[in-house]
């Protein structure tokens, strides 16, 4: 999505890593133990916890932190029961939002991103008010470097991908939800472990934005990214190259 990729090269700019990277592993921590919760504690048997383990070794979250994480949630340690709560809203200059939340207090969860929203000029709306400007998609990024546009365009198609766009740093796959881990496990044995592998939404259009309403709204996504019970946040959002360079230099 281009909005999330413009917005991580900002943010991937910011200082403070360490407390991000902290945040980071506190959420994949709690999607690890949702996934084991949900079903077995064996990758193999339970796609979601594979997906987890493949988001925390990206974020170079290490092993020992992966394994306490599964064993505090078969343990019987921590009685925390996590529910996944989808919001949906307009951010700045009307730019289709989705929070994804996995948490243990409702009402905690719906205050502080509504209090979000308040705060950066958006508008948290009902369930289902923009969910339909999206695609919910299986997506699946591999570096330039694995093989060229027409290779990996090839692989796609063979392994029951919808589509694959290549540019100079990645092929992005892309591919019905319910055939996401056929896809992604047919691919691993051609290319190895893809960069990233997620279900997401894909906007069926974008909103471009002035440089002043693209500062708030990342304010917002950023309000938003560093909230314990958000998972992931999408939105609908275009930007200028040289908008983009100039909020970077700043950040």
């Amino acid at each position: 999505m281009a909005g999330h990729s413009q917005f991580k090269n900002i943010m991937n700019r910011k200082g403070a890593q360490d407390k991000k990277r902290a945040k980071m592993f506190a959420k994949i921590t709690r999607e690890i133990m949702a996934a084991c919760r949900a079903g077995l504690p064996d990758p193999a048997a339970n796609p979601r916890l594979r997906a987890a383990m493949l988001t925390a070794r990206q974020a170079n979250m290490p092993r020992d932190n992966i394994e306490r994480a599964i064993k505090r949630a078969t343990g019987g340690g921590e009685n925390a029961t996590y529910e996944q709560i989808r919001y949906e809203g307009y951010g700045p200059g009307g730019v289709a939002m989705i929070v994804e939340v996995l948490t243990d207090n409702r009402n905690r969860a719906a205050s502080d991103v509504r209090t979000a929203f308040s705060k950066h000029d958006g508008t948290l709306g009902e369930s289902g008010s923009v969910a339909f400007q999206f695609n919910r998609v299986g997506q699946i990024v591999y570096p330039a470097a694995v093989g060229d546009a027409d290779r990996m365009l090839e692989a796609a198609i063979d392994a029951g991908a919808d589509d694959c766009v290549s540019d100079p740093r990645s092929h992005t796959l892309t591919c019905a939800p319910d055939a996401f881990h056929q896809v992604r496990d047919a691919l691993e044995k051609t290319f190895g472990e893809a960069e990233s592998a997620a279900l997401t939404w894909k906007p069926l259009t974008t909103v471009p934005l002035d440089e002043e309403k693209a500062a708030t709204l990342f304010k917002l996504i950023e309000a938003l990214d560093d909230n314990d019970d958000v998972q992931n946040v999408v939105a609908n959002f275009d930007v200028a190259d040289a908008v983009i360079e100039k909020l970077s230099a700043v950040a």
